[in-house]
Parts: structure tokens; C-alpha cells; sequence
């Protein structure tokens, strides 16, 4: 069994939601980090589990504070525990999710897929999405080059996102100058 390739596909059942970022206090209370677009709904897709699937966490959000939740943990006790779990990722079950409309894509269904411009030509495959508070943007693994260049996710800028052909269409890189 590739074991590679089993994580993969684990992953793709999964999607990040969040994120430990320390602890809160001396009574075992974590800081959370909520990847979701209203914070608080991240306890909606609970349990939630690490990675490999092989730890979950249920918790109780005490208060949201301006960058983070703040939460009681099951099983978690001091605030040494909470400070273990700093910067793990907290992923939810994708079953779990609503379905997205047209034009809609969930983050980790555009990881992955090729890039190609309106010419045909291969350009490299989708990274990563972020946003720094100006829009979505692509971060492409260039394969001419072997950066990472950033694509703005626009309409203008990507017209074709084909899920099922493992895809995505830009507007050729060239034209910019």
C-alpha cells in the first residue's frame, strides 16, 4: 500500500478549519484560530481532528475575542496541555460541509489542480489559496521556474475552474508585463 498516496486521499475528505494558537489563562483554556468566515461556526463541524485523522477534539467556545475563539477543550486540564497543541491544525470532515453553489469552491478542492493559460500551455499546479485581506489568490507552483507566483482568483484573471478535469484556465502569464 502507497502510503503517500493513502494520506492524500485521507486529506481530501478533510478540510481545515482552524488551528490551535496557545493557551488562554491557567485553567486549560486554547486560543483557536477559526479559518471559517463567521468564527464561531467552526464549532458547528465538530468533532474535529487532527491531520491523520487519529485525534478529535470537542469543545465549548468560552468568548470570541477579535482574532481568535477562545474554548474549553474536553479532556484538556492545564494550561500546559493548551500550550501543546500550539499550531496544530484542526481539520472537520468534509461530509460535514454544506454544498457549494456554481462558482463556489471550497479552498482545498482547488489545491492541487493544473494551471494552464488560454493557450493551452501548462503553467504549474495550484499550491495553496490565501487571502491577505485583498481577495483570494492562487499560489501556484510554477513548473517553467519552480517558483511560487501568486495569481489573483478573479473572474477576469481564471475564467475556467474545471473541478472535475482537475483544472484551471488563466489568463496567459505572458500578457503581463
Amino acid at each position: 500500500m502507497n502510503v503517500e498516496h493513502s494520506k492524500d486521499t485521507m486529506l481530501a475528505h478533510l478540510i481545515c478549519v482552524g488551528a490551535f494558537a496557545g493557551a488562554h489563562g491557567v485553567h486549560g483554556h486554547v486560543k483557536i484560530k477559526s479559518f471559517c468566515a463567521s468564527p464561531e461556526a467552526l464549532a458547528t463541524y465538530q468533532p474535529l481532528v487532527d491531520e491523520t485523522n487519529e485525534r478529535q477534539f470537542k469543545f465549548r467556545i468560552v468568548r470570541q475575542l477579535e482574532s481568535y475563539l477562545v474554548a474549553e477543550v474536553e479532556g484538556l486540564d492545564t494550561r500546559e496541555e493548551a500550550q501543546n497543541l500550539r499550531g496544530l491544525r484542526l481539520f472537520a470532515h468534509r461530509a460535514r460541509f454544506p454544498k457549494v453553489e456554481d462558482d463556489e469552491f471550497y479552498h482545498a478542492d482547488l489545491v492541487g489542480l493544473t494551471i494552464i493559460d488560454t493557450t493551452g500551455q501548462t503553467i504549474g499546479t495550484i499550491k495553496a489559496v490565501s487571502n491577505f485581506g485583498a481577495g483570494d489568490f492562487l499560489e501556484i507552483e510554477n513548473h517553467k521556474n519552480g517558483y511560487s507566483d501568486p495569481i489573483p482568483f478573479t473572474r477576469a484573471r481564471v475564467p475556467i475552474v474545471d473541478i472535475a478535469r482537475g483544472q484551471v484556465v488563466v489568463e496567459s502569464i505572458q500578457a503581463e508585463g
